[in-house]
């Protein structure tokens, strides 16, 4: 019975959370969790880099912690040959990439 009546308060909180409430609970969950991303960077209409295996890319602040620099930053597998497949000679690597001017997509890649 406890059981049932936690799981109740705990869908009314997210329910009158707001979206943006919502959102912040979902990205804490996958700081933990992970998600699994992968990230393409383009010149143009030209894929010229791609990441697999991301857990999160992280926004960059500044050193008193309290204003956003303009650099997201993370590691992933570094996909050589763009073929979507962590390949044996492919290392993790660290990467960043600026927020104003690097054309890219972040999106879930399931397996």
């Amino acid at each position: 019975m406890l059981k049932y009546i936690m799981v109740a308060v705990l869908a009314f909180t997210l329910v009158g959370c707001t979206q943006e409430t919502q959102n912040k609970i979902g990205r804490a969950v996958q700081n933990w969790t992970g998600v699994n991303g992968v990230l393409e960077v383009y010149a143009g209409n030209k894929l010229v880099k791609r990441f697999l295996e991301i857990d999160k890319l992280t926004t960059a602040v500044s050193t008193n912690g309290d204003t956003p620099r303009p650099y997201r930053f993370g590691y992933g597998i570094l996909d050589e040959n763009l073929n979507m497949v962590a390949d044996k000679h492919e290392k993790k690597v660290y990467f960043e990439f600026s927020d104003y001017s690097t054309p890219y997509i972040f999106y879930t890649y399931p397996k």
